[in-house]
């Protein structure tokens, strides 16, 4: 048998190679003597620290497929079967503190709460960031999200409250967070799948020349800067990564574009945007904290600088988020209003556009 994990999310830190999506992906083919036997013993035998009872909730969540085809705890494997399976995987971390930190929650049942995220907060703790994060603040709030399983600790049970995706630190908006393993498997499985409704709102600097466009390029962390992301053209290095992105306002020196996301790469958005030399405005970690483009003036610089200090870093906000509920099998549609400096960030370039940047041309 063949075992071979495509996702190994490392949750040290918040620029982990694990992407923005929480999830362990695993291929498996039956050796050709195997005798029938359930999947979910066979499985529970040959995945170390992967309990039975984790096995039959993905089963149950159609998370686990077997030549293609979703099957039930009770399928018995054949002798060559190509076995995937799903797993969610919330972070690990033995510091974890609950605090008393309030939340924004747009939406919550017995199943699930999606909360919108505060520009400045970190997802869950991590290297430098042991406290002040939204697992910390979930942690104290919602005391029975769901603990799994996993090996990184000598399968010992943590707190680890139910994140299947995250954004960074910088980027506001809206998450789903799981109450409770089944939820949180389902949700995995539709990551996975690519069938979640993501859409962000993002300032670039430059004009866009095109309307829409779509960006496709490996992504991979940076060999000679660790802390950054890069696209390997040729495919080289990094996995798969495909942006959709479409203009909403042009201000002259800087666009307005929504972009929709097909796969959850870590800073997919900032570095997708920066290789078609469109740098996410004010990302301090992508070089979009300075002035990129527009006159050399002491006005303009003055300008800028007035617009970086509204928002607390790079400008990108989550704004959609659609799904299938695990429970009622219905699709749930969110949406969320811009933070307020971002909404006062474009007002001043609207006032830039309407004023200044007419005098400057027709000067």
């Amino acid at each position: 048998m063949e075992s071979e994990p495509d996702e190994l999310p490392d949750f040290l830190s918040e620029d982990s190679d694990a992407g923005d999506e929480l999830y362990e992906h695993f291929r498996l083919v039956v050796d050709k003597g195997q005798s029938p036997i359930r999947i979910d013993r066979f499985l529970t035998a040959r995945m170390e620290n992967k309990s039975r009872n984790r096995i039959q909730i993905a089963a149950s969540a159609g998370s686990i497929l077997v030549n293609g085809k979703s099957v039930k705890s009770n399928y018995k494997v054949k002798p060559c079967d190509e076995i995937t399976i799903v797993l969610s995987t919330p972070p690990v971390n033995k510091f974890l503190v609950p605090e008393n930190i309030p939340l924004n929650i747009i939406y919550e049942d017995d199943d699930l709460l999606v909360v919108n995220k505060n520009a400045g907060m970190v997802v869950h703790p991590g290297v430098g960031n042991f406290s002040g994060t939204l697992v910390n603040a979930l942690s104290y709030h919602f005391q029975n999200l769901p603990v799994s399983k996993s090996n990184r600790v000598n399968d010992t049970d943590l707190p680890r409250p139910g994140l299947v995706h995250r954004i960074d630190k910088n980027t506001s908006g809206l998450l789903v967070i799981a109450k409770h393993e089944e939820a949180m498997t389902f949700l995995a499985k539709q990551f996975y799948d690519k069938t979640v409704d993501r859409k962000y709102i993002a300032l670039v600097w430059g004009n866009v020349e095109e309307d829409s466009g779509t960006i496709e390029g490996n992504i991979g962390r940076d060999e000679r800067q660790r802390k950054l992301y890069r696209v390997f053209t040729d495919g080289s290095s990094g996995k798969p990564a495909i942006t959709h992105y479409k203009v909403i306002k042009r201000f002259g020196y800087v666009t307005l574009c929504e972009c929709v996301l097909e796969t959850g790469r870590t800073h997919q958005i900032r570095v997708h945007m920066k290789h078609i030399g469109h740098t996410l405005f004010n990302d301090d970690r992508y070089d979009g904290n300075r002035v990129l483009k527009g006159p050399n003036s002491g006005s303009y610089k003055q300008f800028v600088s007035n617009c970086f200090e509204l928002v607390p870093g790079q400008a990108l906000h989550a704004k959609t988020l659609g799904f299938i509920h695990p429970s009622t099998k219905k699709h749930l549609q969110f949406d969320s209003e811009l933070p307020e400096g971002f909404e006062k960030m474009l007002e001043k370039w609207e006032n830039y556009v309407t004023h200044t940047l007419k005098e400057d041309i027709q000067g």
